[in-house]
């Protein structure tokens, strides 16, 4: 046989050398470490826990913005019942006057006695044997 005739005519840089990729040492992970296994799974049991906690606390906050809305809308509605009930109540209380209380069933009341206590406390005294 002759001589093999090059492809091209001008040098390979040094850039186009060959690489040895032949590994010197021989290393194989066809077997699996003996703790492998349950450092996997405990690492899947606390993905799945963590997604689970994002879950909860994601619709956890969505309904309780549901909720929020929800009481202020019956805030407003309660707080509108009342002040009708107010006007209600004020416009009847200006019309009652003395020919028609007795249909309401009230009475005129004969002797009114009224108390005044001053102030939002009380005083108490302590009563004594003498022996100051």
């Amino acid at each position: 046989m002759g001589r093999l005739k090059s492809i091209s005519k001008y040098r390979p840089s040094i850039f186009q050398g060959r690489l040895d990729l032949s590994p010197t040492k021989h290393f194989s992970i066809a077997a699996a470490h003996p703790i492998e296994s349950l450092i996997m799974r405990s690492l899947l049991v606390i993905l799945v826990c963590l997604g689970g906690a994002y879950l909860y606390y994601v619709s956890a906050s969505v309904l309780n913005v549901v909720a929020r809305k929800e009481a202020a809308a019956e805030s407003a509605r309660l707080s509108s019942a009342i002040a009708s009930m107010e006007a209600q109540y004020i416009s009847l209380a200006q019309a009652v006057d003395e020919s028609i209380a007795p249909t309401l069933g009230l009475e005129k009341l004969a002797q009114t006695q009224y108390v005044h206590r001053p102030g939002k406390t009380a005083a108490a005294t302590i009563a004594t044997n003498g022996n100051e």
